[in-house]
């Protein structure tokens, strides 16, 4: 049997925040390509799957928890091959609410603290303790999710920019350290993508108030903010996760991908 061109097949990774959302085609893309993929999420109960998939429940903010899901791993499987730190939160919130009207979305040092502990700690606690086992094997990949809005900065959403910047800095540095042990550490940076489903009506309040517009005022012409005049699909980010995961982009460490059709600069 011919091996696919991406050569996953066997491989071992781990989609933190993989029960849905962008984290969810993340683990689809990477099970069709062969891998078997432990989804480590808050919010699931352990156990093999009827779709392929494994569930290990884990706080990616705990370190016993994150340390407990990597050994549990390692103990099912053999191995963690690929770590893709998707796991994330965000609240939009103004660093001062000039207007008066909405004090609870003006930051609050709870909502600081808990962007901080997802978005930030998270992504560190779990490539500490994978890394750990990629050191052992002598390889493996480390995958960070950021976002555009830590390379652009976003109006309403700084704290989540800055964990996001910090896991682009994270990239940089963890590379320069890990990859003369032959592992690999890359983030991607997707921009506007179609919707997830994930948006409460909670969430989509709290951003249009601290952009100073209607709910309805939040759907954007992207023809005009986006050089491929439409929003990225989950499908795309999902495909290049894979595709950074494998040996085929074997020279890439160390660097953002960006994925915003054009928007950025990044």
């Amino acid at each position: 049997m011919q091996e696919s061109w991406l050569g996953l097949d066997g491989k071992v990774a781990i989609v933190t925040g993989g029960a849905s959302g962008i984290g969810l085609n993340i683990a689809n893309e990477l099970l069709k390509n062969g891998a078997k993929v432990v989804i480590s999420d808050l919010n699931v109960e352990e156990g093999q799957q009827a779709d392929g998939f494994y569930f290990l429940k884990c706080n990616v903010s705990k370190k016993e928890s994150v340390d407990q899901m990597i050994a549990r791993t390692v103990e099912l499987f053999g191995s963690v091959d690929i770590l893709v730190n998707n796991a994330g939160v965000n609240l939009p919130r103004l660093l001062v609410d000039v207007k008066g009207e909405r004090p609870e979305y003006e930051i609050s040092e709870k909502d600081f603290d808990f962007m901080v502990a997802v978005n930030q700690k998270g992504p560190f606690l779990c490539s500490q303790a994978a890394s750990k086992q990629m050191l052992k094997q002598n390889k493996g990949v480390i995958i960070n999710v950021a976002s555009e809005a830590g390379q652009e900065g976003s109006a309403g959403q700084s704290v989540y920019s800055a964990t996001k910047g910090a896991v682009i800095s994270f990239t940089r540095a963890w590379a320069k350290e890990l990859g003369k042990y032959n592992i690999r550490v890359v983030a991607i940076a997707p921009g506007i993508m179609e919707a997830t489903g994930l948006r409460t009506d909670a969430y989509n309040e709290a951003l249009a108030y601290t952009r100073g517009v209607t709910v309805d005022g939040l759907n954007t012409d992207y023809s005009k903010s986006i050089p491929l005049a439409r929003e990225g699909k989950l499908s795309e980010v999902a495909e290049l996760v894979s595709y950074l995961a494998s040996d085929r982009s074997s020279y890439i460490t160390g660097t953002t991908v960006n994925i915003s059709g054009g928007k950025s600069r990044g």
